[in-house]
C-alpha cells in the first residue's frame, strides 16, 4: 500500500472509505476498550452496596459501550453507531453541563473538570469519522436499481 493510496478512497474493501480513516477508527475503538471500558468495569466489579439509580445507568452504559468497541477492531464500519453515540453524548455534555460552568468561571475546579479535559477532545473523534459514508448509510434514502422498478411494475 502506497501512501496515496492510503489516503484515498477504497471502494474495493472500504464502500469508498479512506484506509486512513479505517485505521484511525481501529485505533480509537482500541482505546475505548483498553480505557474507557477497563475503568468502567473495574466500577461494576468492584462497587459495594446499592448503587443510586442514575450513577448506576452511568456506569453500565460506560462499561458497554467500549465494550462493544472491540467489535470495531473487526468491523470499523459496522460499529461506526457506537462512535456515533460516543460523540453525541460528550458534545451534549460539553453544551449542557461544561459550557454553563465554564461561562460562569466555575469549571476550574469543579467536579466536571477532569471530564471536561477529556471530553473537549470530541472534534477529534468528528475529523475521523467518514461523514460521507455515515450520510450514503444511515441518512440517505435507498436508490432504487432499475431490475427493482421492474419488479415493482410486475
Amino acid at each position: 500500500m502506497t501512501i496515496a493510496s492510503f489516503f484515498a478512497p477504497d471502494h474495493a474493501r472500504y464502500e469508498g472509505v479512506r484506509p486512513v480513516n479505517i485505521w484511525l477508527l481501529r485505533l480509537f475503538y482500541f482505546l475505548m476498550a483498553a480505557f474507557v471500558a477497563t475503568d468502567a468495569w473495574r466500577s461494576l466489579l468492584t462497587h459495594r452496596g446499592p448503587w443510586e439509580p442514575m450513577y448506576g445507568v452511568a456506569v453500565c452504559l460506560w462499561a458497554t459501550y467500549p465494550t462493544l468497541a472491540v467489535l470495531g477492531l473487526i468491523h470499523p464500519l459496522r460499529m461506526l453507531p457506537i462512535m456515533l453515540v460516543t460523540i453525541g453524548y460528550k458534545t451534549l455534555w460539553l453544551m449542557f453541563v461544561a459550557w454553563p460552568l465554564w461561562r460562569t468561571g466555575t469549571l476550574a475546579g469543579s467536579p466536571s473538570e477532569e471530564l471536561a479535559t477529556v471530553f473537549v477532545s470530541t472534534p477529534i473523534l468528528m475529523a475521523i469519522v467518514p461523514w460521507g459514508y455515515v450520510y450514503r448509510t444511515y441518512v440517505q434514502w435507498p436508490k432504487r436499481t432499475r431490475s427493482q422498478v421492474g419488479q415493482e411494475a410486475v
